[in-house]
């Protein structure tokens, strides 16, 4: 049987490593949903450098503007920059089912080779035999990654911390910054009105005069008198 199946190595082995190539895409982003699905169970203390990018770009984003209306389209451009080693998982789903159908049709290749060369249906009826499990397997991982629900799931969890948990967190952090700035500006206030008028140097103070200008004139003809 393996003799039949690599009797044209050259269309059998790009099948096999074809239809290889797209199993693993598809478990690839399976796992990766999946490892974000379970950071975002404890979002509070994870590690995950993509999600605490996340909450450091929804917190700026909240103080810039005053919150966020729509949560759900922040988190949507969040999952739309998901990538693995480069490419987003949208493109490398899509890269996936295209592996399938490049097995398939190297397959037809060799099965209409085959026929015009003459060759016997034992020797063609491998290229339908490993086309059709090919499918098989490829929708069989797809079903079990199933990651139109793990993309939802993970969804949910992040419109859920942001919106119930980390806005309403910044929220009483604002909230109490305003009432600690409140209360610093009371207390200069007060301390402002009871701080004392400062002390005068007595330098400063011009001394009233002892006598008047009549009484100088006076004293100063007595003097002129006696000193004559």
């Amino acid at each position: 049987m393996l003799q039949i199946l690599f009797e044209h190595p050259e269309f059998m082995v790009p099948i096999l490593v074809l239809l290889f190539l797209s199993i693993i895409c598809q478990i690839s982003i399976g796992v990766l949903y999946h490892k974000l699905i379970r950071e975002t169970e404890n979002m509070s203390t994870t590690t995950n450098k993509s999600l605490q990018q996340l909450k450091l770009k929804f917190s700026s984003c909240c103080k810039l503007h005053d919150g966020i209306s729509n949560v759900s389209i922040f988190v949507d451009k969040y999952m739309n920059k998901i990538k693995i080693y480069g490419i987003s998982l949208s493109t490398l789903k899509h890269f996936s089912g295209q592996l399938v159908l490049l097995a398939i049709l190297v397959s037809g290749i060799g099965a209409c080779k085959g026929i015009i060369q003459g060759e016997s249906v034992i020797y063609i009826a491998p290229y339908y035999i490993i086309s059709f499990l090919g499918l098989y397997c490829y929708f069989a991982i797809s079903s079990l990654v199933d990651i139109s629900d793990k993309s939802k799931v993970l969804r949910t969890n992040l419109i859920d911390y942001l919106e119930n948990h980390l806005s309403s967190r910044l929220e009483q952090t604002n909230l109490d910054l305003k009432i600690v700035q409140g209360e610093n500006q009371d207390e200069n206030a007060a301390l402002a009105a009871t701080e004392t008028p400062p002390i005068e140097n007595a330098s400063d103070k011009q001394e009233a005069p002892v006598l008047s200008h009549t009484e100088a004139q006076e004293l100063e003809s007595l003097l002129k008198e006696f000193l004559a």
